[in-house]
Order: C-alpha cells, then sequence, then structure tokens
C-alpha cells in the first residue's frame, strides 16, 4: 500500500504520523499492495464549529475510488472514524466481488 500524509492548516507530527500508519495497516490488509492511499489531515478555522479537526482518506483501487471523511474534537479519534469506514467499505466491495463470482459459476454436468 503506498501511503501519502498530507497537512493541511497544520504540521503533521511524527507521532501523528506514526499514528495513522498503524491505524492505515488495517486498511492495507484489505486491499491490494499496489493501492494508493491518501490521507488528508486539517484544522477547520471556523469557531463556530465544534469538531474542527477533520480527517479525508482517498483510496485508489483498480475501476473504483473510495473516500471517508470525518471530524471530531480531536485527530486521532477522527482517523479512527475514518479507517472504521473504510474498512467497513471494502469489506462490502470484497463480499460484492465474492458474491458475484459465486453466481457465475456454472454447475457440474450430471452423467
Amino acid at each position: 500500500m503506498e501511503l501519502q500524509i498530507k497537512g493541511r492548516n497544520l504540521e503533521v507530527s511524527e507521532t501523528m504520523r506514526t499514528f495513522a500508519e498503524r491505524k492505515l495497516a488495517k486498511v492495507g490488509r484489505l486491499c491490494h499492495e499496489s493501492t494508493r492511499v491518501e490521507l488528508e489531515l486539517a484544522i477547520e478555522k471556523n469557531p463556530s464549529v465544534a469538531a474542527h479537526e477533520v480527517a479525508e482518506a482517498t483510496v485508489w483501487l483498480k475501476g473504483r475510488t473510495l473516500r471517508a471523511r470525518e471530524a471530531s474534537r480531536d485527530m486521532k479519534s477522527s482517523i479512527d472514524e475514518v479507517v472504521t469506514k473504510l474498512c467497513r467499505e471494502l469489506a462490502e466491495l470484497r463480499d460484492k466481488r465474492v458474491a458475484k463470482r459465486r453466481t457465475h459459476v456454472e454447475p457440474a454436468e450430471t452423467q
């Protein structure tokens, strides 16, 4: 998995980077090794918004792009929620592919 972590309106610290890499390893187990994953961490500057720390993730798969966005008061919980969403979406996609393969299996001929 090719992982890229970016920061918008903030500097991504080394501890935050290692936390994100450790959490996104779950996503890496569900997709191919050459899959590109981008995580963008941002702080919204609007003082009226309580959930101002945002994590957005984009996963480029073969023929499909998955996106997830979560905002909360804490960046670590935002990352946790984004990873949970992506894992759920990847599992659903995998289940669809497996179910499609099972329905297209031709029955064996009887003698």
